[in-house]
């Protein structure tokens, strides 16, 4: 697809919806990196962050015909999409870690924890970032992902989320005091 910089969100997804691979190509070029960033963001691993960009553009392109533009961009219905994907993972991650607990332990072997004392405490914060969002409703991690992480504005998370602006700002205010 020639020119695909210049072309905006709202014209190139009006070929993708008419089957247009090569303008789907460019709109997943165009937004994969941001998508990427916001799983590993949540999720903590590149191979798990990859994996939820993929699920996004797959079903982006599966349900193309309900694909909502955000003020011409498609930017929130992606967002909106990994939010649900990544809660997905996190789901079957706590469904894998219960089947692991029935575990036997493993034999002891040398004691290795002082080489990645840094990074287990790294691991920690973030893994304790993670368990606080977790803990949020839903709706208050939709809000915070999109005004606090990904910075759309007020208006621009009402509208993909389909909520009055005031709702967003009172579930932003909760979500970070709950926080």
């Amino acid at each position: 697809m020639n020119g695909d910089s210049e072309c905006s969100d709202e014209r190139l997804w009006r070929l993708v919806i008419n089957g247009d691979g090569d303008a789907f190509g460019a709109m997943f070029d165009r937004h994969r990196d941001r998508v990427l960033r916001h799983a590993l963001r949540f999720l903590g691993s590149p191979h798990a962050a990859e994996d939820v960009t993929a699920i996004v553009f797959y079903e982006t392109w599966r349900r193309r015909e309900y694909v909502r533009m955000v003020n011409g961009s498609i930017v929130a219905w992606l967002l909106v999409t990994a939010n649900n994907t990544i809660r997905n993972e996190i789901r079957q991650r706590r469904r894998y870690r219960n089947l692991l607990v029935q575990l036997p332990p493993p034999a002891a072997g040398p004691d290795v924890a002082d080489e990645f004392a840094d990074a287990d405490e790294r691991e920690a914060r973030a893994l304790g970032l993670r368990q606080a969002f977790e803990r949020l409703r839903p709706m208050e991690r939709d809000v915070l992902t999109l005004c606090v992480v990904e910075r759309l504005s007020v208006r621009e998370t009402a509208a993909a989320l389909k909520i009055a602006e005031g709702t967003v700002k009172s579930r932003l205010h909760r979500a970070k005091t709950r926080l």
